[in-house]
């Protein structure tokens, strides 16, 4: 397979914010520094937020993608993700993202290959093995 390449733009707008926009979306997203740092905003996206965001979502994905060619019948997929952000040896790093995903089958046959599928997806996730970061991954399967 070769290389594919994904473009984002940052634009500065004022104070610690900016804007994101790529020419593949018609949406922009506004992002700035976090509330716990100096002159931080509240209810805007952070790279933090984003970081975490990009790992959480590569793992629905690599689960969808799995769960169809496992022909996994599933009704719901939700997936709590938190980001652990902590100062190392003076650096600022993104230590460690949890994730908490919620898969509900119909019928209790389907539990083990549910299981299944959230490991493999857990193990092929692009994003989490492109980081260094610790990925803890708490699964939880539901039958309606």
């Amino acid at each position: 397979m070769e290389a594919h390449y994904y473009t984002v733009d940052v634009e500065w707008k004022n104070d610690r914010k900016g804007e994101m926009s790529s020419p593949e979306f018609s949406q922009n997203i506004e992002v700035a520094t976090p509330p716990q740092f100096p002159k931080g905003m509240e209810n805007i996206w952070s790279p933090e937020h984003l970081f975490t965001a990009a790992v959480n979502s590569c793992l629905m994905t690599t689960f969808l993608a799995i769960a169809e060619n496992s022909k996994l019948e599933f009704s719901d997929f939700q997936c709590r993700s938190k980001g652990k952000l902590e100062q190392v040896e003076g650096k600022f790093l993104m230590t460690e993202v949890i994730l908490e995903p919620v898969v509900t089958v119909k019928n209790e046959s389907e539990r083990e290959k549910a299981e299944r599928v959230l490991q493999k997806s857990e193990a092929s996730c692009l994003i989490s093995n492109s980081v260094k970061s610790k990925i803890t991954m708490i699964p939880q399967v539901k039958v309606m």
